[in-house]
């Protein structure tokens, strides 16, 4: 039901849990989320996370002091969550992000529509748009999410990626039809690289290392349901 980097919207209930666990200092913070109608963002879950529950996360803007981030990280009840979407798509975030990333993130999304590609946005340029707080520092990544439905797919995303990360800091992962993720310079250099070569897949529930051939097995079985 849930995936990481999915957007949730609370109930009331649901934020009194949130408060009762975090810590006092984040209180205004979480206050001026809950009264924006801004969502959280689901995050990996823990090993004693219960089936009733999902892991979720708050991560405020920088602070001009030092550039952190306050991070809350909690667990609601699946009831407690009134609504839910995928991360944002790209199109959405365009006008969030520095005038001199516009033009370069607007022919990518344009590339990978016409390729039948959605590309979504997570991480802080995700949260600028989101929230309209200043989020993209100087030094920030823009953190994609490219969900591959068959190999083609799949090669022409990293291509299409690995193409403008040369003028863009572009970052994020690709996600297989079964959940699990792996950064796309990671999963590119593999195929690069000696057979056996295992790439570090990210699921809702747990993290391993896993052959780059597993998870394109996982594009096959989508297109044999089709």
């Amino acid at each position: 039901m849930f995936a990481r980097h999915d957007l949730v919207w609370l109930t009331h209930r649901g934020w009194d849990r949130v408060r009762a666990g975090a810590p006092q200092d984040a209180l205004v913070h979480l206050d001026t989320w809950r009264e924006a109608g801004w969502p959280a963002v689901v995050r990996r879950a823990e090993m004693d996370l219960a089936a009733s529950e999902v892991a979720i996360g708050f991560a405020m803007p920088p602070r001009a002091v030092d550039g952190n981030k306050l991070r809350v990280a909690c667990r609601v009840e699946l009831s407690d969550v009134k609504r839910r979407t995928r991360a944002l798509p790209l199109v959405g975030a365009l006008d969030a992000v520095p005038v001199e990333w516009r033009e370069g993130l607007a022919r990518l999304e344009q590339e990978a529509a016409g390729a039948g590609l959605g590309l979504a946005v997570y991480g802080s340029v995700a949260l600028e748009a989101l929230t309209g707080q200043h989020y993209v520092r100087p030094e920030s990544d823009i953190d994609l999410l490219l969900r591959p439905l068959s190999r083609a797919q799949l090669m022409t995303g990293l291509a299409l990626l690995a193409a403008h990360a040369q003028a863009l800091p572009l970052d994020g992962e690709v996600v297989f039809p079964d959940g699990r993720a792996v950064a796309w310079k990671e999963l590119r250099a593999a195929f690069d690289s000696a057979a056996g070569t295992r790439v570090l897949a990210k699921a809702l529930e747990r993290v391993a290392l896993v052959k780059p051939e597993e998870l394109i097995a996982t594009l096959e079985d989508v297109k044999w349901l089709n």
